[in-house]
């Protein structure tokens, strides 16, 4: 009986006037580190449809003064649900404010407006800096308790802001695109939707660093800062429930410093080519569930973030508290990712439970100096992959640069030039205690790419359980504390693993399996501590050591 009262007292507790937001408590099971249940939306019983303030379906008109009536109207009662029924609804910008739930029933189709003066410039955070851009499709800022539900269709029309390659896409579409409108590249290889875009393109100033702009040159360049879909900065308790997000001008969802997210049940799509397309960038936020979506996009499918340089420093908030499960990416630059924009620091974070297919990188970790912040404790297990067309698991901590060493561990023929030493700062980027098990893939291009720095290696990185059947295999570099424990590399070309300047490194449980022998390589004079396996020390045909490795530095 006390057991019954129990689950009655917790529906009964996330009841709110007739509507039970049921938050499926098994995804906090299995969680390597503590975090609170985040705090989820519910609403008054009011409940408006967009047609009662003169909302006109078709296409045709636009609605931007029947959602500001609509929203206007619930917020004074203290909130409630904003319908749009199906249909077409053509609009500007929607600005959410507290106690909102829009709700896009099934077979609702929201478009954003192509006119270009709908969108303001405002102050805003892109990539990680305080920047000017056209203020966003759906935005809110400080509110609390919002959401957008149902199973309808919010599209950006992104094909209006974002220029285009012309050996992207077919010689069909191309036509079809150029006809469109728009102006082309002196050389005709590029489309940009306008005279406007391509000034700003082709302009030798970082629009992203405002202050050293003029109002008037911001005000020429207006269509090239194409804004994110959907900016939610600094908001508590959101949720979005069950929509299809797609074709945004640059990212799709970008929660800023928000707190107490939910995300689940989205479809988030863009067309593959389209520049800075990204899923979701979930940037310095806390306590944020992420489950049951599926991403197809340009860009990073679900990314990590927390500020760039100086101002993610000074902001200085880590993304935390994160729960990623049961997601599936296709297209994507990256599947589950963290970078570059990451100076705030990123900890506690699962992710679980994710099928990856063609992403271009399925785990991706990007940063470069510069950056500073600390990245840590961090759990990926039970991840399928197949088609990786770059690494399967991927550190590139010269993101945007150029490692100070070839893909296979050696400098450059002839060059004996020493590598400069940097000082450690607070600009150094940290990569630590990054766990993965679990990780299975197949017909993909490379396994795992440890690329560290030299002044920060990456540290306490350990992947067991995974079988990888890759055209190549592994490569550490300026690494400390690697352990590869009952994993498989099954490979088609080069080295089994080469490792470069690194420390403390076990891949002695390591199966190698190649039509050729297994061949690995050491290389580095900071080089210490290597484990491997007894099959590979034991014939020196499978074992080449540089003559700058200290000896008794392989075992």
């Amino acid at each position: 009986m006390k057991k019954s009262l129990k689950v009655i007292g917790l529906a009964a507790a996330m009841m709110f006037s007739g509507h039970i937001y049921a938050q499926n408590l098994d995804i906090y099971k299995n969680i390597e580190f503590k975090m609170p249940q985040v705090a989820e939306t519910s609403f008054p019983a009011n409940t408006v449809s967009i047609t009662q303030f003169g909302g006109i379906a078709g296409g045709n008109v636009k609605n931007t003064e029947a959602f500001k009536k609509a929203i206007e109207n619930l917020s004074k009662k203290g909130g409630g649900k904003l319908v749009v029924p199906r249909g077409m609804w053509l609009t500007g910008p929607i600005e959410l404010k507290s106690n909102i739930n829009l709700h896009v029933e099934e077979g609702a189709f929201i478009i954003f407006s192509k006119d270009k003066n709908d969108y303001p410039l405002v102050d805003v955070s892109f990539e990680g800096l305080n920047t000017v851009r056209c203020q966003s499709p759906i935005f809110a800022r400080n509110a609390n308790n919002i959401a957008i539900t149902g199973k309808g269709v919010i599209d950006g029309s992104g094909d209006a802001w974002r220029a285009i390659k012309k050996g992207k896409v077919s010689e069909s579409e191309w036509k079809e695109i150029v006809k469109s409108g728009g102006i082309l590249s002196s050389d005709g290889k590029t489309w940009y939707p306008s005279e406007s875009y391509k000034k700003g393109f082709e302009s030798s100033s970082n629009f992203n660093v405002p202050d050293k702009i003029s109002k008037e040159e911001l005000k020429s360049v207006k269509d090239f800062l194409r804004p994110v879909m959907v900016s939610l900065v600094g908001c508590d308790k959101v949720l979005l429930d069950g929509p299809t997000f797609q074709n945004s001008p640059a990212w799709n969802l970008h929660p800023l410093m928000c707190s107490n997210v939910i995300l689940r049940n989205l479809t988030v799509r863009n067309p593959w080519f389209s520049q800075n397309g990204d899923g979701v960038d979930l940037e310095s936020c806390k306590n944020v569930l992420i489950y049951d979506n599926t991403f197809d996009v340009g860009d990073d499918a679900i990314c990590i973030k927390s500020g760039k340089n100086e101002d993610g420093r000074k902001r200085n908030m880590p993304t935390e508290n994160v729960i990623i499960k049961n997601n599936v990416v296709y297209h994507g630059h990256g599947g589950f990712v963290v970078g570059s924009e990451m100076s705030g620091g990123a900890r506690n974070i699962h992710v679980s439970d994710c099928t990856f297919i063609g992403t271009d990188i399925g785990l991706r970790f990007k940063t470069t100096r510069g950056r500073g912040g600390i990245v840590e404790n961090i759990y990926i297990k039970n991840i399928d992959m197949i088609n990786i067309p770059t690494q399967v698991i991927g550190f590139n901590m010269f993101y945007e640069g150029a490692s100070p060493v070839l893909e296979d561990g050696q400098k450059k023929e002839g060059n004996n030039t020493p590598e400069k030493v940097y000082p450690v700062t607070d600009e150094t980027p940290v990569f630590r205690n990054i766990f993965f098990k679990n990780i299975n893939a197949v017909n993909s291009y490379e396994a795992i790419t440890l690329f560290g720095l030299a002044e920060m290696n990456l540290k306490n990185i350990v992947i067991e359980d995974s079988q990888f059947d890759t055209k190549k295999a592994l490569t550490i570099v300026d690494a400390d504390g690697i352990q590869l424990k009952n994993v498989k590399l099954k490979y088609a070309e080069g080295t089994g693993a080469t490792v470069y300047n690194s420390k403390n490194i076990n891949l002695s449980t390591v199966k190698f399996e190649s039509a050729n022998k297994p061949y690995i390589k050491v290389l580095g004079n900071k080089t210490g501590a290597v484990l491997l396996p007894k099959e590979i020390t034991s014939d020196k045909n499978l074992l080449s050591i540089g003559t700058e490795v200290a000896k008794n530095a392989v075992k």
